[in-house]
């Protein structure tokens, strides 16, 4: 059961009609473990494949078909496990988790109760403007899915695609620790950052391969627990903190009218941003657990785990403190950089030592702005960026040997991105380098001191006009002198 460890701070408290309330948030989180067979058979897991191709007889649950352990998906369970720095149970059992539903063809998931594989552990998340807490994790069990009932294709039927019947799941469950929307997000994401780091899930949302069941409740700070409702299925960080704004305000009303909140579990309409009721919440011995009598329990060694720990690769809180060590990047931009995997990869292959020892926070100012500022417009995945790191490489070399200047480079960048070529190429076709001659400068600089010479007058009374004569030199070069030689020449000549 929920059990609150702390109080949220005042700036996550909301308002009500006659006091504040405070939101207490756990998460369920299902995490598709990355293995090309299921839990229970050999049957494949890929995405996208047409309905009803990638069913064994044992996930279409025919008579006197038994299930077979995947010992893959334990490894997986095993290394998300210490990615998590949880307890690993070294005795752990399959249950009977028993409901009727069209797509569960058994009648029955085979998931963990009692003795699930992981046990408690923690990680900490520090949400966008936000300080750093620690998130308790009660769990991680492992469980088969079901399949999937599709209502669009008939205003009479359903039906009924078994394509991800027995796909092996992780279920990480949280304890009651995250008290705003935005703690709820950030501890998601630095899940997602974790499984994909290890290579034991993919972390794809959109794909489902990683969704959250959210757990809400509110109550006036500091007092009693409140009734919690649960919304299923959440598949987007965005999702889940307007999930968690709308459900709480929804309680904070009832509450306040003098109504009641009924345990339940709801959905979240993302078109209409509000959920709605889905059915009644059940409660653990409405599904009648029971071992499977099919299945003998699981049983794990020291050695298991000590080889699985020492073939760990590194997590993102060692990377972000490594990156900020060895790069001397802040810590701000470390963990940006290092939430996700392919992240700090870019950035590692941009700043890597055969590459010349590229200014590391140049670098990492050029990725967290410009690349993915036109990634996130462009609604593209970093993995399928038009511009690597290669390419990108190359630009800020250009910067750095002063073939170009910062603020072409922008625009070189943006050609890039469309398609337009390399930073040479594009430098070279539209004339694009730099003005480093200090004659022709010195020229430009003459003709636009001439050209103003009331405000030249003026510069020695007012040192900040100087600004205005660089705006005109830069605009007469078309944006190609060097900035620091037209600064220095125009102080020359100015007297300054």
């Amino acid at each position: 059961m929920f059990t609150a460890k702390r109080v949220a701070a005042k700036k996550d408290w909301l308002s009500g009609r006659d006091h504040d309330w405070e939101i207490i948030l756990g998460l369920e989180v299902h995490a598709q473990v990355a293995s090309n067979a299921k839990l229970f058979s050999g049957a494949a897991t890929e995405f996208g494949a047409e309905p009803n191709t990638q069913v064994s007889l044992v996930d279409a649950a025919m008579p006197g078909m038994l299930p077979v352990v995947n010992a893959f998906c334990i490894e997986q369970a095993v290394r998300t496990g210490l990615g998590l720095n949880a307890q690993i149970n070294k005795f752990s059992r399959f249950d009977r988790k028993n409901y009727f539903y069209p797509d569960l063809p058994q009648g029955y998931q085979i998931s963990q109760f009692e003795f699930p594989i992981v046990g408690e552990g923690e990680i900490e998340i520090t949400p966008e403007s936000g300080e750093p807490c620690i998130v308790g994790i009660e769990r991680l069990h492992l469980e088969q899915d079901a399949g999937k009932s599709i209502h669009d294709l008939s205003p009479d039927e359903t039906y009924v695609d078994l394509n991800r019947s027995g796909v092996c799941l992780m279920e990480i469950v949280s304890k009651p620790d995250m008290r705003s929307p935005e703690e709820a997000s950030a501890y998601v994401e630095k899940l997602r950052g974790i499984v994909r780091a290890l290579g034991t899930c993919d972390g794809d949302m959109e794909k489902g391969n990683l969704r959250a069941d959210v757990n809400v409740s509110v109550r006036k700070p500091g007092g009693d627990l409140g009734t919690r409702c649960e919304i299923k299925n959440v598949n987007s960080m965005r999702f889940i903190r307007q999930a968690i704004n709308y459900e709480a305000r929804r309680q904070i009303d009832i509450l306040e009218a003098g109504g009641e909140i009924h345990q339940e579990t709801r959905l979240f309409d993302n078109k209409k941003g509000e959920t709605r009721s889905m059915r009644s919440k059940e409660d653990a011995h409405d599904y009648r657990y029971f071992p499977d009598p099919d299945l003998l329990p699981i049983k794990i060694t020291d050695k298991y785990i000590a080889d699985i720990k020492a073939d760990m690769p590194e997590l993102p809180d060692a990377r972000k403190a490594r990156f900020v060590e060895e790069y001397g990047i802040p810590d701000y931009d470390a963990g940006i950089l290092t939430a996700d995997k392919a992240k700090g990869d870019f950035y590692e292959r941009l700043v890597a030592k055969d590459t010349g020892g590229r200014d590391a926070k140049i670098a990492a100012n050029w990725i967290m702005g410009d690349l993915f500022g036109a990634l996130n417009n462009a609604s593209i995945d970093l993995e399928d960026s038009p511009v690597n790191s290669d390419a990108l490489g190359e630009l800020l070399d250009l910067i750095a040997n002063k073939t170009i200047s910062g603020k072409i480079a922008k625009d070189v960048f943006e050609k890039m991105f469309e398609g337009g070529g390399s930073a040479s190429e594009i430098v070279e076709r539209d004339g694009l380098k730099q003005v480093t001659d200090t004659g022709a400068i010195e020229k430009m600089v003459q003709d636009v001191i001439d050209a103003n010479a009331d405000q030249a007058a003026k510069v020695a009374d007012n040192p900040r006009l100087i600004g205005f004569f660089v705006g005109q030199v830069m605009k007469a070069s078309g944006g190609k002198a060097n900035p620091q030689a037209v600064n220095e020449i125009l102080r020359k000549k100015l007297g300054l």
